[in-house]
């Protein structure tokens, strides 16, 4: 299992919580500057996907700093929209975000498990996950339980960093990911740890079909991957 930091004796979930805590003042900023702002491009395309499917409720797992909840309530009018994430302190930065936009009316922002969630079954037409996916402690139990608050028909929507395969940009992408980014985030974020597991974790990670199959084990029907800008990232979509 890959975890943040190695020398620590705190599970993977516990750690992932300190992890993002520590990091949230400086995470959008460190996210546009090491993505050259093109992360902003996949995650507009992942809401207009959404969007497309007319969603009345989603819900936004690992939302981080509300991101893609804003991107849905500007861009999906008819929907309401609850982010959820496992860190107290993104949750707090994220509430400022969206009192900011005036969307705190359309948003509900909470603290919580994507492994074990405070809803109902059959609860939403769509959940997102925008790169929170890799820190399941359990991966097959947190897909599980989005099979189960989502309602029949609805679609599980699975924003995520892939290992590309095409020379010599995948080992433009290695050296970049492995040696540049895990140094500026550390210098920037002051968590050492942080962008280091970043690269561990995506090397990890069972992405393209592989991913699409623990969506199949999972329950999901109609599985499908997107690659974008030479497969760095994937674009997930399951239907239940």
């Amino acid at each position: 299992m890959t975890i943040p930091y190695k020398e620590s004796s705190k599970g993977k979930k516990d750690q992932i919580r300190s992890m993002f805590d520590n990091i949230s003042g400086n995470y959008d900023r460190l996210n546009q500057m090491l993505s050259l702002g093109v992360e902003r491009i996949w995650k507009k395309k992942m809401v207009k996907a959404i969007k497309h499917t007319n969603p009345k409720k989603i819900l936004d797992i690992a939302t981080g700093t509300a991101d893609i909840a804003v991107l849905q309530a500007e861009k999906i009018p008819q929907a309401s929209i609850i982010g959820l994430d496992l860190s107290p302190k993104m949750i707090d930065f994220a509430k400022g975000k969206v009192e900011r936009k005036g969307l705190s009316h359309r948003i509900d922002l909470v603290v919580g498990d994507s492994e074990s969630l405070p809803y109902e079954e059959n609860s939403f037409d769509a959940v997102s996950i925008s790169f929170g996916v890799r820190n399941f402690e359990n991966l097959e139990k947190g897909i599980e339980e989005i099979y189960r608050v989502l309602n029949k028909g609805g679609r599980i929507f699975v924003l995520e960093f892939s290992k590309p395969t095409i020379f010599p940009f995948k080992q433009l992408f290695n050296f970049y990911f492995g040696n540049i980014l895990p140094r500026i985030g550390s210098w920037v974020s002051k968590d050492k740890s942080a962008y280091t597991y970043l690269f561990e974790s995506v090397q990890s990670f069972p992405d393209f079909e592989k991913f699409t199959d623990v969506l199949d084990k999972c329950g999901f029907k109609n599985c499908k991957w997107k690659a974008f800008t030479l497969g760095i990232c994937c674009l997930y979509i399951g239907e239940k």
